[in-house]
């Protein structure tokens, strides 16, 4: 990736934390400025690096600069409550998506049925297949809620709705993590790596409609299954990947989300006793949110970024404990009280310019490629 595309990427990142922050300095403002927050990250930067890793081009394609110039636009839009002209956008980003996701793999998921398929083949096309379906979705959700209203749900509101766009994120994430494991030729191992799949992606499908239901209960049930999935995953992942470097960054990611699945589940308990605890709630909540977003998210596209750069010339364990001090110490204290907003938005910016600028150890200055081993 060139310097010009990890200086874009940079700026959108940085821009995205700090419009999390913007509520304490322009509370008057009826904006809402977490739209930004999660569309600059999720959306234009994330949704972008997607479509650039799914292409494998060493620069982005006509259609992934498209689709970023045309994220800004619909977060922008989407922010100003521009709805018309968001829906407009939102149906191209989907066309965009769904072509690059046809020409690389099928327009129906054949692979997801194939036992014998790579499993990080599999989740590459689920991201790009839960990315496309937010964007139609979304739509379809302001056309209902601001315009035709023929359903009526508490919890389909649209900011609901433009959470679910962190998890192509995931997915991604997770099709980089197995394509750098080694192959299990055992049936008993492809079944394994098969069901973690199907569990992350049905669970999450899962817990999104009991979410809309309002249902407490089988929300723990079903998030403490994706917690097991997880942390099988994680038992994978340190157990089939050699030692190399940027399995640091995808083993602290994992943590991340084991930490988001913690909070989440805490949360969902705690929302059974609402008038009780309901500072703790919103707590839990920005705890959860930031560990999502700018951990776990975050440490899968900066791999993604470096692609074919490692083993790059920083010391892995000090910048993961930084990273982790910004996103569950610094960012949500900042969330509550300015002075911690502008230190961590600092750090994070400190952060990705040492991630994503440090140079390769490579003596002649040629990438290295990453390691990878196909399933």
């Amino acid at each position: 990736m060139s310097n010009r595309l990890k200086t874009l990427f940079l700026i959108l990142m940085t821009t995205a934390l700090g419009f999390g922050f913007l509520h304490q300095f322009f509370g008057s403002v009826t904006l809402n400025f977490d739209r930004l927050h999660i569309f600059l990250f999720n959306l234009c930067s994330g949704g972008t690096l997607v479509l650039y890793h799914t292409e494998n081009l060493k620069r982005l394609s006509p259609k992934s600069t498209t689709f970023l110039c045309l994220s800004i636009v619909y977060a922008v839009f989407a922010f100003l409550e521009l709805y018309v002209a968001a829906v407009a956008c939102s149906l191209l980003l989907f066309v965009i998506v769904e072509s690059v996701r046809i020409r690389r793999f099928s327009f129906f998921p054949w692979n997801f049925f194939d036992h014998r398929a790579p499993v990080s083949e599999k989740f590459n096309q689920a991201s790009l297949l839960c990315l496309s379906m937010g964007l139609l979705i979304s739509s379809a959700v302001i056309i209902n809620n601001e315009y035709m209203k023929l359903i009526t749900i508490p919890k389909l509101k649209l900011d609901t709705f433009f959470l679910g766009f962190s998890f192509p994120l995931s997915l991604i994430t997770m099709s980089v993590m197995f394509a750098i494991m080694k192959p299990d030729k055992k049936n008993i191992g492809i079944f394994i790596r098969n069901l973690c799949f199907w569990t992350v992606n049905l669970g999450v499908i899962i817990f999104f409609l009991f979410i809309l239901m309002e249902k407490l209960f089988p929300q723990v049930i079903v998030t403490s299954l994706l917690f097991a999935a997880v942390v099988t995953i994680l038992f994978l992942f340190l157990n089939h990947v050699d030692h190399i470097q940027q399995k640091n960054f995808l083993t602290s990611g994992m943590f991340f989300l084991l930490y988001t699945a913690i909070t989440g589940i805490a949360y969902i308990i705690i929302e059974f006793y609402p008038d009780y605890y309901a500072q703790s709630s919103k707590l839990l909540l920005k705890l959860h949110s930031f560990a999502s977003l700018y951990g776990w998210n975050l440490s899968g596209l900066a791999v993604i970024i470096r692609y074919e750069d490692f083993p790059i010339r920083l010391h892995s364990r000090h910048l993961i404990f930084a990273h982790w001090v910004i996103v569950a110490f610094l960012a949500p204290m900042g969330y509550y009280m300015g002075v911690f907003s502008f230190i961590a938005v600092a750090g994070y910016f400190l952060l990705l310019y040492i991630l994503f600028f440090t140079r390769t150890k490579n003596n002649d200055g040629i990438s290295a490629p990453i390691q990878k081993v196909s399933e």
